[in-house]
């Protein structure tokens, strides 16, 4: 069994200054009464990654908005223009990558890889300050891994084992992220004996889950 956490509980291990990896779509996934007791607790010069900041007042887009966030590894940053203001004005430090080599980069890091290798990006700012590496005369840029300090995640089911299930858009990031940090948090839908629920569906193991808020 899981060892189960209130919502304070799993904010008492979110500090100042930390590298978190949130998981969703838009604010679909994303681990909303978490992020709540964030904002509420202030939690100052946090370093995010997440495929998107959302929208201003929806997940992962309030603790932009309440300038809790230093540095920002995301896809898109369109839908919030708080994020937007904010890097324009230097608050926000913004790294933008293309969304499939941010979800290799995170899936290296989980699996143990040196990096990833790929042409998205050549010829673009995106190649900016990286390494280039030649194969078989083709030239790529090595992307590296990225981890993070604690991922929160959002699940529609967990069982007592830690099992996940997700729906639709809401597992956006969120398998690769449970496997890429080092302290792993999921706020569940609902909560299900073990067995519940079927071995096919489960999208992250229970090995990756360290703890599952209990509402």
């Amino acid at each position: 069994m899981k060892k189960f956490v209130t919502v304070k509980e799993a904010a008492d291990m979110i500090h100042d200054g930390m590298t978190v990896m949130v998981g969703g779509f838009l604010g679909v996934g994303n681990p909303i009464a978490l992020i709540d007791e964030l904002v509420a607790r202030n939690v100052k010069d946090l370093t995010i990654i997440c495929n998107d900041t959302a929208y201003p007042e929806v997940g992962v887009g309030k603790l932009i908005t309440n300038h809790q966030v230093k540095a920002l590894i995301a896809t898109h940053i369109g839908t919030n223009n708080n994020t937007i203001d904010q890097m324009n004005s230097g608050e926000l430090k913004v790294t933008l990558q293309p969304q499939g080599t941010l979800a290799e980069q995170i899936r290296a890091a989980g699996a143990g890889l040196g990096g990833v290798l790929t042409q998205t990006g050549l010829g673009t700012v995106v190649e900016n300050g990286k390494q280039k590496v030649t194969v078989d005369g083709k030239e790529y840029l090595l992307e590296k891994p990225v981890r993070a300090d604690v991922a929160i995640i959002g699940a529609n089911i967990a069982d007592e084992a830690g099992n996940l299930v997700y729906k639709g858009t809401s597992q956006n990031f969120s398998p690769m992220m449970a496997t890429a940090a080092d302290t792993v948090i999921v706020e569940p839908q609902e909560i299900v004996a073990a067995g519940a629920i079927a071995p096919e569906t489960v999208k992250t193991p229970g090995i990756f889950v360290d703890y599952v808020i209990k509402k």
